[in-house]
């Protein structure tokens, strides 16, 4: 049975209309701070995709007014479900902006669970997004994904080795330094800037870093802002680092 959902949020940006457009309304802009790759056609009608690994999400694109609006949703399924998402661009004085974003649809038998999910992430990938305007205004980056299954260890037991392994405290607090030197990539040195129970995020000099603890798996979402930076070699490194932390 199918369960109606409505999440609405607003913030302000420290930056202009055109460079928040440029974030939520291109895939350039979407890869550098939320999930997955993105691609985005820019028109009314158009598809919006996702891919995250080898599953691809698609939307139909509801409303394309450049600097103002932005909506998607994506089709209904069999049993009822579909997801909507609408961005509202307004400029503010002294060169900031006020998003606001409102994610509805329909959910699934498990809906209170998702929902609480859902409502969960939003703060954070609207925190992600206000780092990338701050720190790496007019960069775009390269999406990294990566998953390991977590076995039999508790979640208190894969935080404290994710953790370890990016010397970092435990518990996890904002502020603090992390610092690791993956195979096959350069070392990471970074400032954890969010921790909650599900995730936390490192800024480095050229990334974004989120690594998510979900039933059974970790994620890791990473936006890489250096110059040449391989996407395929960095996420099979990422891959690699992961899997072999959590074996």
């Amino acid at each position: 049975m199918t369960h109606p959902f409505e999440i609405e949020l607003e913030t302000t940006l420290p930056a202009s209309p055109e460079q928040v457009w440029a974030a939520i309304a291109t895939g350039p802009g979407v890869d550098s701070w939320f999930m997955g790759r993105n691609q985005i056609e820019a028109r009314e009608g158009g598809v919006a995709a996702m891919e995250t690994g080898p599953h691809r999400a698609e939307a139909v694109i509801s409303a394309y007014e450049p600097g103002k609006r932005f909506a998607s949703r994506t089709p209904t399924a069999e049993d009822g479900r579909f997801m909507a998402f609408e961005y509202l661009v307004e400029s503010r004085e002294g060169g900031s902006t006020v998003l606001r974003v409102v994610h509805s649809g329909m959910l699934g038998d498990d809906w209170q669970d998702e929902y609480d999910a859902l409502r969960r992430g939003w703060p954070f990938h609207l925190h992600t997004l206000r780092e990338y305007l701050t720190h790496f205004p007019g960069r775009t980056a390269v999406p990294v994904f990566a998953a390991a299954p977590t076995g039999e260890r508790s979640p208190r037991d894969v935080r404290a080795a994710l953790g370890r392994a990016l010397s970092l405290p435990d518990p996890v607090t904002v502020g603090a330094s992390a610092h690791a030197e993956p195979a096959g990539l350069p070392p990471l040195d970074g400032t954890v800037v969010w921790a909650d129970d599900e995730r936390f995020a490192l800024r480095t000099a050229d990334g974004l870093y989120t690594v998510h603890q979900g039933p059974g798996v970790v994620l890791s979402f990473h936006h890489l802002f250096a110059p040449g930076t391989d996407g395929a070699a960095a996420e099979s490194a990422w891959q690699q680092w992961l899997a072999g932390l959590l074996a």
